[in-house]
């Protein structure tokens, strides 16, 4: 069965966004060698998940950017879920990529295959996920948006938190674990510091 890997930036009180969904905050401590390390883990996954709001937004950004992120982004498969069946709205994370690096695309690159033929998955978030984990392939890559990241930790589903702890504090905004309906006990697996102060942690459930 493939495991469901979570991929969030967060701050260290805990925060995926500011109340107005802001993310500016994650480029001033992002350097190559976190840039690196994400590549390096995402270029593993066989699928990427995301809600439909993000799933916009990087099929607006990734097919034409030069970034390291967008060989493994535009290659690898894709899966929306939209309980509408339809493509959210763009979200405030998109203008802030923008403004942060904007001045990296190349129209003539575009590669949007894999966005086109994504499958848009409604209804029962678990039940899809739950589908999706009995396919064959490699892991599968879950993006947020807070509130797709909110309600796939409730499902209880996910199998590995892949944190970029960001070292700044928020004191409010967007949570990533909310929707608990109880204290979840995690393992760490891997933790790795990077020069701008920024520091990946890798966790899973803890065994019982």
């Amino acid at each position: 069965m493939r495991r469901l890997v979570l991929k969030m930036s967060i701050s260290i009180d805990g925060f995926v966004g500011t109340a107005a969904g802001n993310i500016d905050w994650i480029f001033k401590s992002t350097d190559d060698a976190a840039t690196a390390w994400t590549v390096d883990m995402i270029k593993q996954a066989g699928l990427h998940i995301m809600g439909s709001r993000t799933f916009k937004d990087m099929a607006a950004w990734w097919p034409t950017s030069t970034e390291p992120f967008a060989a493994p982004m535009n290659e690898i498969p894709k899966a929306v879920f939209s309980r509408s069946g339809k493509l959210g709205s763009s979200t405030q994370a998109l203008q802030d990529a923008i403004r942060a690096n904007g001045n990296k695309h190349d129209a003539k690159s575009a590669d949007t295959q894999t966005w086109a033929d994504a499958e848009v998955i409604g209804g029962d978030l678990a039940a899809g996920i739950e589908r999706l984990k009995k396919q064959e392939g490699g892991f599968i890559l879950a993006h947020g948006g807070a509130s797709f990241a909110q309600s796939l930790v409730a499902t209880g589903l996910i199998d590995e938190y892949q944190l970029l702890v960001h070292p700044v504090a928020l004191g409010k905004g967007l949570p990533l674990f909310n929707a608990l309906k109880d204290p979840l006990a995690l393992e760490l697996v891997q933790a790795k510091t990077f020069r701008s102060g920024a520091a990946a942690h890798v966790y899973r459930p803890a065994q019982s």
